[in-house]
């Protein structure tokens, strides 16, 4: 039965007047938070705590890395491997090459033949980014890099190559309800959630994650088989590996649009009562209401009587602080409690009770049902294997849903250690909020947090849309704003993991100011890279300067694999050079430092150097 018969079963959305009972029952699978939680972390066992201890008393002093000894940084790699990492690093600096990068592709292939492309690409670019095209072929690479210790994070890099029409045609149809498209019919979502054809091509600038648009239901079905051999590849290459999935990749996303909504309207009901009274600005974590005040306030909009609304707020549910903060109004919605029954939410500001869903036909529910089963399997499969499954972040409009859902894994499969890692993009201006908020609520319920932090990708793009549709824009507003967010929301996690040896962080980052941020934060906590509750990940083929230095001084770290053939993954390798030419200051330190080596190995008579 897949999802269908436990984890999130049983919670339900607020459902509309006159919808059928088949949308709640569907959506009953997938929302919000269980009803109250206890407040207090489990306790640890007495022998846990002796162990752990001990293992304080004696714990060593974090390792030292040092990031500009080429030695250490690139005796993982062959010269002749350096000098093919200059070259795609100067192709990559052409901005004529790169404007015209695609049909150079195209006329290449058609001068050489399929065979030759195939073998000039191994040779270069391919070569550089990306691992091989199947789980035999990839699975040298990612036992040399073990040996040398670095992991892998494996991603089958399968794209469809649409022309920006096609992509647009399938995004407006995937991301409308038949009701919307009736004529007779309104959207009632915000604006952030409502598709736009102006930017119905949601590859547009975006130069380093893979873009998944909606065909059909056979189409998801083959994206999770795909999947599920991804896990097993990892599993069977080497011990404590990752596989990364994206969950448009899963489902109808038309079905993320609309649970992004009733997440943000119900969370933005929360703030508006506490700026009623008096609390606006503070971090949600902060933010408690006062009962007896929010009472009062729902009974004057008109929702219930008193007497119904008095029995929302119990000890039963909220415990006796008297107080309400995010969790506890999550778990309101929960389908056990009365406020389940009511269909609206009320809009502060206009004074109306709106709608909090829209009707679904019985084939919309159905594909609902299914992207769970197909997350639910993934899951399980990943449990067996002894894979870590990471949820790559998307687009701000999708990603509210993706990480619903994404703790909703997390609380049926992170019960031991961290399987399911959700990620958060840090250039989002709510990003602390996501951050604290799901470490609270792993601590209140007792499971095991993992995460991993992102700066992000899709920054330009989520700029351009939110002026041209009119609505806020989710993104910090400089570089140096995003780095400020990174950095508060890394440090809260560190403090937070030194107090819950359970839960885990992957540092995601190329940048490294950052990476040596983390490693004095670490000393300074007494995080041990033995404890595995840090790690730090960068892609395939970049920054091995920081990758492989951290793995050698026995620190946690991964590469991005992506795999597969050749050309299904050309669009991904389009964006690894569009990426590579927008962040030249990095680049450009990196080639400093291969320059550097190949020198040392020619004056040291090593030019045929061989990894041992």
């Amino acid at each position: 039965m897949g999802v269908a018969s436990g984890g999130v079963a049983g919670r339900a959305y607020l459902s509309l007047p006159g919808a059928r009972v088949g949308s709640a029952m569907a959506l009953r699978r997938v929302f919000l938070l269980r009803s109250a939680a206890p407040r207090a972390q489990p306790a640890a066992s007495p022998g846990a705590v002796r162990a752990w201890g001990a293992a304080e008393a004696v714990r060593r002093p974090v390792p030292v890395v040092d990031f500009s000894n080429t030695q250490e940084a690139y005796r993982s790699r062959r010269s002749w491997e350096l000098v093919r990492n200059l070259l795609v690093l100067r192709l990559c600096a052409s901005r004529v090459l790169l404007v015209h990068h695609e049909q150079l592709f195209h006329v290449t292939r058609k001068l050489l033949g399929q065979r030759m492309f195939d073998r000039l690409m191994k040779m270069t670019v391919y070569g550089q980014f990306v691992a091989g095209e199947d789980q035999e072929s990839i699975r040298p690479l990612i036992q040399h890099n073990k040996a040398f210790g670095v992991g892998s994070i494996l991603d089958y890099g399968l794209e469809e190559d649409l022309s920006h029409e096609e992509a647009e045609r399938k995004e407006m149809e995937s991301c409308t309800s038949e009701a919307e498209r009736d004529s007779s019919g309104t959207n009632k979502r915000e604006k952030q959630y409502q598709v736009h054809p102006a930017f119905g091509d949601r590859r547009d600038g975006v130069i380093c994650a893979r873009t998944y648009f909606y065909a059909n239901e056979a189409k998801c079905d083959n994206y999770m088989e795909n999947l599920l051999q991804t896990i097993e590849a990892s599993g069977g290459a080497s011990d404590g590996g990752f596989a990364a999935i994206k969950l448009t990749a899963l489902g109808r996303p038309q079905f993320l649009l609309q649970f992004s909504d009733v997440l943000t309207r119900w969370r933005r009901f929360f703030h508006q009562m506490a700026a009623e009274q008096g609390q606006s600005g503070r971090a949600a974590v902060d933010t408690k209401l006062e009962v007896t005040v929010l009472q009062e306030s729902i009974a004057k909009m008109g929702i219930a009587s008193r007497a119904e609304i008095k029995g929302w707020f119990t000890p039963e549910t909220l415990g006796v602080s008297g107080t309400v903060d995010l969790l506890d109004w999550n778990s309101l919605i929960d389908s056990r409690t009365q406020l389940s029954r009511h269909l609206v939410v009320p809009n502060v500001q206009t004074g109306q009770l709106e709608p909090l869903l829209s009707r679904f036909t019985e084939e919309e529910e159905q594909q609902m049902k299914r992207m769970l089963q197909r997350m639910d399997v993934l899951a399980k499969k990943a449990r067996d294997a002894g894979v870590r499954l990471m949820i790559d972040a998307e687009q701000s409009y999708f990603q509210p849903a993706i990480s619903r859902l994404a703790l909703e894994m997390q609380r049926r499969f992170n019960v031991d250690k961290p399987l399911i890692f959700n990620t958060f993009q840090c250039y989002l201006k709510d990003a602390y909020d996501n951050v604290t908020m799901d470490m609270e609520l792993a601590r209140r319920e007792g499971w095991c947090f993992g995460a991993k932090l992102v700066r992000g990708a899709y920054m330009a793009q989520e700029r351009a849309r939110a002026v041209e549709i009119g609505y806020e824009d989710p993104v910090n507003p400089t570089y140096e704003a995003t780095n400020a967010m990174y950095h508060r929301c890394l440090n809260y996690v560190l403090e937070e993991l030194k107090r819950n040896p359970r839960a885990e962080v992957m540092v995601a980052s190329h940048n490294e100011d950052t990476v040596s941020f983390t490693l004095r934060r670490m000393e300074e906590l007494g995080l041990h890279p033995d404890d595995g509750q840090v790690s730090f990940g960068q892609l395939l083929g970049m920054c091995d300067q920081i990758s492989f230095p951290l793995g050698q001084a026995g620190f946690p770290v991964y590469k991005y694999v992506p795999y597969g053939p050749v050309m299904e993954v050309l669009p991904y390798l389009s964006r690894r050079a569009l990426e590579n030419s927008s962040i030249m200051t990095r680049a450009q330190r990196e080639r400093q430092l291969l320059w550097q080596e190949l020198r040392r190995r020619l004056r040291t008579g090593n030019l045929f150097h061989h990894p041992a």
